[in-house]
């Protein structure tokens, strides 16, 4: 059997990128995916005559081909920019709270959206001014961050990014209310945090406002072929840098060394292929807890893993309609549609299934005309969980619970949007957390990772992600990771993690 340099236990959007930045220092990868396709969640599926998208709401930090972000630059350098079609929105979100407070629609781009917030908040200027400013200074520190690789010079940073040492260990919410910025304000520009999964008293603020200031100045990009073209153009460049990929072929165990060291990947035959290293884009909990040995995962990797607190459970519905969108009354691209925008008592409210009425909803028509054949409309219903609640249901109530959770879905959306959607329904296709723990192997259904804590967000994720490897040879890369979870998030994981891999290697050879 042949051994190679590295090892992918994963083909979702990390584990690919990782791979071909291995393969581009010259190194030999083998990538190890279980399903007969690439990209994991990344993918498109088909019920009828429609083809929806799994996953992808949009992609930030992409930008144009001569105003590039930091993904579309990504891309480039990994050569599959021109291997896919793209194409972007103009609307932010459109926010609404069922408690009648809030309808509110938000465009893109700097001048647009500060436009958009100043009809709902006028007087508003200076907050907005101030937001744009600050996350500008954290933009220009997190790129000097990544051009020392992690390694700042204190005195620099104090001098040149003072504001982003200020406020880099507060809460989006402790970050506005420090500047004043007024409720409403506040409110219609937290709007995003169900994209980052923790509520806005605990997600860190430089982590939201980078996330934020991305898709404002950059535009939400999506491929025209849903997120599967990304995920097919990540595969085929794989194999024009000579790399493999081995579909329907699960990794059932990790085998490691006298000293602890990988040495080799043992696959479902029970063939044992050698490798030096590898790159896990799954769960710390899959790897120590399933594909390990208990007396080689250090007792450290399992703290860690144990501390950690796993976020939204994934709750999706799809919708084919007869109907355009005109004809349904459906004038939007991207629905916050939220019981209240006060994100702490809504994220409480995510916790049962009783009381989570929380949905992103997503009409992709509105930016891709022809996706759906002409004269229908595909919609795509998201929601998650902040507990493992549907651990709960009774098997005999499963169906049951699933329909009644889908229901309320879209009487939900009727009531906020006007829309009439329920009797145009065509096709439905639902996921449930226990969907996802099987066609993922993620724990509990949780489909966003771990989530971001204080303790445990972005900065320290990126301050620490080298004194995590805790077993020599293996890294994660995915939702799982450093950079947390997203679609964007994972690429720049498995650019991360494939750099130091090769390396890694590159110093060894030599």
């Amino acid at each position: 059997m042949k051994k190679y340099d590295a090892i992918v236990i994963g083909a979702g959007n990390g584990g690919l990128v990782a791979a071909i930045r291995i393969l581009q220092k010259g190194k030999s990868v083998l990538v190890l995916e279980k399903h007969n396709a690439p990209g994991g969640f990344a993918t498109s599926f088909k019920r009828g005559r429609f083809e929806f998208e799994a996953s992808l709401h949009e992609l930030n930090d992409f930008g144009p081909a001569d105003n590039p972000g930091d993904v579309r630059t990504l891309f480039r350098e990994l050569g599959v920019e021109d291997k896919i079609d793209w194409t972007y929105g103009t609307e932010a979100y459109r926010a609404i709270s069922l408690d009648g407070k809030y309808d509110a629609t938000v465009m893109l781009g700097k001048e647009n959206y500060k436009k958009s917030l100043l009809r709902y908040c006028p007087g508003c200027e200076k907050y907005i001014d101030n937001f744009f400013d600050l996350s500008e200074e954290i933009r220009r520190a997190q790129a000097y961050t990544a051009s020392v690789n992690g390694k700042t010079d204190k005195e620099y940073m104090k001098k040149n990014f003072p504001n982003f040492i200020r406020c880099g260990s507060y809460s989006v919410n402790e970050v506005f209310r420090s500047m004043g910025m007024p409720d409403k304000l506040r409110d219609i520009m937290n709007a995003y945090w169900c994209y980052l999964g923790a509520h806005c008293d605990d997600l860190s603020f430089i982590h939201y406002c980078s996330m934020v200031y991305r898709y404002v100045t950059k535009n939400a990009y999506m491929p025209k072929m849903r997120s599967h073209e990304i995920s097919c153009a990540l595969d085929e460049r794989i194999r024009e840098l000579g790399g493999e990929i081995w579909y329907n072929t699960p990794a059932t165990g990790i085998v490691t060394d006298e000293k602890g060291e990988i040495t080799g990947v043992r696959i479902s035959d029970g063939t044992v292929i050698g490798t030096r290293k590898i790159v896990a884009n799954c769960s710390p909990h899959v790897v120590y807890g399933q594909l390990m040995s208990p007396d080689a995962v250090p007792e450290a990797a399992l703290k860690n893993a144990n501390a950690r607190k796993f976020a939204g459970r994934g709750f999706c519905m799809f919708l084919g309609l007869n109907k355009s969108p005109e004809e349904l009354g459906i004038t939007n691209h991207s629905y916050f549609i939220y019981d209240t925008l006060d994100s702490v008592k809504q994220y409480e409210m995510m916790k049962k299934i009783e009381t989570n009425d929380c949905q992103a909803t997503c009409c992709l028509n509105s930016v891709i005309p022809d996706c759906s054949p002409e004269g229908t409309t595909m919609l795509y219903f998201t929601t998650l969980y902040m507990s493992d609640d549907w651990a709960k249901v009774k098997p005999e109530d499963y169906v049951k619970t699933k329909n009644f959770v889908a229901n309320r879905m879209i009487d939900v959306f009727e009531k906020a949007t006007g829309a009439k959607i329920r009797d145009s329904i065509e096709e439905i296709s639902v996921a449930t957390p226990m969907t996802y723990a099987r066609y993922c192997g993620h724990p509990e259904g949780t489909i966003y990772g771990y989530e971001s804590q204080y303790w445990d967000g972005l900065m320290p994720r990126l301050q620490m992600m080298n004194e995590e490897v805790y077993v020599k040879g293996l890294r994660f890369a995915g939702g799982y990771s450093m950079r947390l979870s997203g679609y964007s998030s994972a690429y720049n994981s498995g650019d991360i993690v494939g750099r130091q891999t090769a390396g890694e290697l590159v110093r060894e050879d030599n």
